[in-house]
């Protein structure tokens, strides 16, 4: 099944775009009831590096949208008012937030020590969705050591994707969800640039699930006559999506490219509910900023918007961020957690019979 019209990258995933790096800690141990600061726990931390480079010394252009600030992040700020990305991105749960960051700091300090000595201070950045299902959450389980882990063993292999990393203890559409990702790769005419997207998936009701415009969710729901009355059910989960591209993008842009993310969520089924948290980062690799040069006149090269390859920087955005959720989905495995509460993994064989039914396999 293809999902939309332009191709993947190599991987199908966010690390297509040269130099991006992705890097998980998954954190499972303990079965049953909850004993607040011991487990279950199911949780984690996935990183984002756009380089591999020191970020604080060149940094790179930014943009953040929220389209419902049901949230607890750290950092938006600052690269809403400066266009730039300083640090890596951080995904984890939402008690984990303050944990992670002074990690974050302490790492970042570590890689310039000039921080905060002969120069300003850093802006950490952190995103979280809310694992509380499955998780014991109020344990705020991951460490220091984890966050170093997640950063030093970030790498360009093909992203795991499912209930790994800060995606562990997540549910989407009333299945195990967590990670997902994907890329579309734009045509030579069109600059050959790549656009990739990562998501932390953690929303939408059961029978809400669309796959390809198939009303997936509705016709299990149908199946296991499990059918429940949408009106009483609320969506209480959140979606962060990092968006990566090689393109030569400024910020305003950049911010462009966030603002299609809603679009490309609708296609999977949500319609963004009062209790979700949903926000999208995205980042270009094609400049460096250089933290430490003050030249009067900064030369960078941006692309020119008259030409149609933004539109189908677009049209990328809404396939790979609707392609990444679905992938998230497929990927996960069935999780149990605190109190024994149960994800199930989506159905995969039962799936495809209904999109075999509808024409779309």
């Amino acid at each position: 099944m293809i999902l939309g019209e332009l191709l993947p990258g190599p991987t199908n995933s966010l690390v297509d775009v040269a130099g991006v790096l992705v890097g998980h800690v998954s954190l499972v141990r303990g079965e049953g009831a909850l004993v607040r600061g011991m487990g279950p726990v199911r949780t984690g931390i996935t990183a984002i590096l756009p380089h591999g480079g020191n970020l604080f010394r060149l940094k790179v252009p930014a943009a953040a949208t929220i389209f419902n600030g049901f949230g607890k992040t750290i950092g938006l700020v600052q690269i809403a008012e400066l266009g730039l990305l300083e640090t890596p991105i951080l995904l984890t749960n939402t008690l984990n937030v303050g944990k992670v960051a002074d990690a974050l700091v302490a790492w970042m300090v570590e890689q310039s020590p000039e921080i905060g000595v002969t120069t300003g201070t850093v802006n950490p950045v952190i995103c979280e969705c809310n694992d509380g299902f499955l998780n014991d959450i109020g344990g705020r389980h991951v460490t220091e050591q984890d966050v170093r882990a997640a950063l030093t063993d970030a790498s360009a292999m093909p992203v795991v994707e499912g209930t790994v990393g800060a995606g562990t203890g997540m549910t989407t559409y009333g299945f195990a969800g967590g990670i997902g990702t994907a890329s579309r790769r734009l045509t030579s005419d069109q600059g050959r640039y790549t656009l990739g997207a990562l998501v932390l998936a953690n929303f939408g009701r059961r029978g809400d699930l669309l796959i390809g415009g198939v009303p997936v969710g509705r016709e299990l729901e149908e199946l296991r006559h499990k059918r429940e009355v949408q009106e009483m059910q609320r969506e209480q989960g959140s979606v962060i999506v990092i968006l990566a591209t090689d393109a030569p993008l400024n910020s305003r842009q950049l911010g462009r490219l966030t603002r299609r993310v809603p679009l490309g969520l609708a296609r999977t089924g949500t319609t963004g509910g009062h209790g979700s948290g949903d926000l999208a980062i995205a980042f270009s690799t094609a400049n460096r900023i250089p933290h430490d040069e003050t030249p009067l006149i900064h030369h960078v090269e941006v692309l020119n918007e008259q030409h149609p390859t933004i539109d189908r920087l677009f049209t990328a955005v809404v396939e790979a961020t609707e392609e990444a959720v679905l992938n998230a989905l497929c990927a996960a495995h069935t999780q149990s957690g605190r109190d024994n509460h149960r994800a199930e993994a989506l159905p995969l064989d039962e799936t495809l019979a209904i999109l075999r039914r509808y024409g779309r396999v």
